[in-house]
């Protein structure tokens, strides 16, 4: 046990477990001996300094030696007032919140850039823009496709803060996903739907905060999100319709923008305006109704309620093009996760390769054109490295002997460190069992592969044990000190391929918050922005055309009662 001494609202000594006690069991044992906790206890709270910090309880797991109080520690506890505890806990989860939205956009900005330039990716995966039938395309320049996949990043992340119901964080976010698509050339997007949804899910948004100020903006961004929507899906959505083959995955969007336009017009005095925008959004909530019997058909066939439910919406509760839906979007899953251990694999091989100056990927795909030339594919590769993918560069150095001698030669090198280190990685980690570093060594080159070279060791006498490991741990560090030496002296070539800065790349990552961010992008599909629960549509369809109902009935009463005049 240690001993605390406490001074302020209380004083005395109070005896504790340093490594058991959290600041929250500290403050309730203080207020609890300074008689906070009794009558008035809900208007006042301790608030307990040490050091000239507030100690702050955290995620309620840390210890009170974790944050450096010992034996016969001083720590001064004050009272301080609901009132005044109410706007600290504010400031705290103010700057919590700042926190975490830089930490988004950060983290944002760093995937987009990564994953936009050519970069080499930090892992197995890599993000690429798709169309909705999955198809990788190229929308703009570098920086247009930067700016885009930010913007879809951001968009997907505000889009599961809604579904948490954190409305105000996600107009956050999505406030920044609208700055990240504003940076893109007009012409990139413009026939893409990305923007005008965004622009929906704001006025969303502020709808479910009630929050009126925000009515002009409101009626200015939903004009702008039906232009770009019709732009996209064609007039009354033909295209898409066409695109679709005849489905309608439009319809919750839709009724989530006439909604919007309908409480706009509402709160603007355009009750005739509003009336015509709520029915047609009522129209389309009926639509997407369910019918129980085609839903209990689907989930009889083996299929998730959440499933069936999204299919027969989108296919206007027709059970026959629902089921072809089910069976079309299992396939294109199958097909997505193939092609993403491709990937996978391709990166891997890229990894391979290094980076180019610039700290690019090689173009697997020029590499792919080099190799069908004649090239060997590790020379060819190392070429396109030089030369920042340049094919033509790549393609002169090749057919130029002396620089075709010196890429052969700087390869064979690199591949005998790089099995030095492998070497060396296994030497170290069999003698880490305890074997005697010589031996290990002896058996490693022997052998080859840690496996056999364990085998080995494990099935032979080990008589001189002690006596070798005594007269090896010398040799062990002058041999250490020169395999060391030859890990660290690397050509100029691989110096840009495995040099540290990559480390540093890593420090700067935040990998939490971009795991967070992908794994948005990686489990969404071409129908996930269209794919939206209504129910909390219905309620407000209902709760304004009832208001819209009084306001028209007070308008004829009004009328009728000035013509009696």
């Amino acid at each position: 046990m240690a001993k605390l001494r406490i001074g302020g609202a209380w004083s005395g000594v109070l005896e504790v477990e340093l490594e058991e006690w959290t600041v929250s069991m500290l403050r309730a044992e203080v207020a609890k001996r300074s008689g906070c906790d009794g009558v008035g206890g809900p208007t006042q709270m301790i608030n307990l300094i040490f050091a000239g910090k507030v100690l702050k309880d955290g995620d309620g797991t840390e210890k009170l030696s974790q944050l450096g109080l010992r034996n016969n520690a001083k720590i001064l506890a004050s009272r301080v007032s609901a009132d005044q505890s109410k706007v600290k806990e504010e400031f705290l989860a103010e700057e919590e919140r700042s926190k975490r939205l830089s930490r988004i956009k950060f983290a944002a900005t760093s995937l987009a850039q990564r994953h936009a330039d050519g970069s080499l990716p930090v892992g197995d995966f890599n993000l690429e823009l798709e169309n909705q039938s999955g198809e990788k395309v190229q929308l703009g320049s570098e920086t247009d496709q930067r700016a885009i996949m930010m913007g879809l990043m951001l968009h997907a992340n505000g889009k599961q803060l809604i579904s948490k119901q954190q409305y105000r964080d996600a107009l956050e976010v999505l406030t920044m996903g609208e700055e990240a698509f504003s940076l893109c050339n007009p012409k990139a997007i413009e026939m893409v739907d990305n923007v005008s949804i965004l622009q929906i899910d704001m006025v969303w948004c502020y709808f479910m905060l009630r929050d009126i100020s925000w009515l002009t903006v409101a009626g200015q961004r939903l004009a702008k999100a039906r232009e770009g929507l019709e732009r996209a899906h064609g007039k009354e959505s033909m295209r898409l319709r066409l695109l679709q083959g005849g489905r309608y995955p439009e319809l919750a969007l839709h009724l989530r923008l006439e909604l919007l336009e309908g409480v706009v017009a509402y709160h603007s005095g355009q009750l005739e305006t509003s009336r015509v925008a709520l029915s047609a959004a009522q129209i389309k909530f009926f639509q997407l109704q369910v019918p129980d019997e085609a839903l209990s058909l689907l989930m009889g066939m083996g299929y998730k309620e959440r499933a069936a439910k999204r299919a027969l919406r989108m296919n206007n509760q027709d059970v026959e093009r629902a089921v072809d839906f089910l069976v079309e979007e299992k396939a294109k899953k199958i097909k997505k996760h193939e092609e993403d251990l491709q990937r996978q694999q391709e990166i891997l091989e890229q990894k391979q390769y290094g980076m180019t100056p610039l700290r690019k990927a090689v173009d697997l795909q020029k590499l792919n054109e080099l190799v069908s030339m004649g090239f060997h594919k590790e020379l060819a590769a190392e070429a396109l490295r030089r030369n920042e993918n340049d094919t033509q560069k790549s393609l002169d150095d090749l057919t130029n002997p002396e620089i075709y001698a010196v890429i052969q030669a700087d390869l064979e090198l690199r591949k005998i460190k790089r099995l030095r280190r492998a070497e060396e990685a296994a030497i170290q980690e069999i003698t880490n069992m305890g074997f005697p570093r010589a031996a290990v060594a002896q058996a490693v080159r022997t052998f080859g592969t840690k496996e056999e070279a364990l085998n080995h060791l494990i099935g032979q006498p080990n008589e001189n044990a002690a006596t070798e490991d005594v007269g090896n741990h010398g040799l062990g560090a002058a041999g250490g000190s020169g395999n060391s030496s030859d890990t660290i002296t690397t050509s100029s070539a691989e110096a840009s391929n495995e040099g540290p800065s990559n480390h540093k790349e890593d420090e700067q990552r935040d990998v939490d918050m971009e795991d967070e961010l992908t794994h948005g992008l990686q489990n969404a599909d071409a129908f996930s922005d269209y794919d939206v629960d209504v129910t909390k549509e219905g309620e407000a369809i209902n709760e304004y055309l009832t208001l819209l109902y009084s306001a028209e009935n007070d308008e004829k009463n009004s009328s009728r009662m000035m013509g009696s005049k």
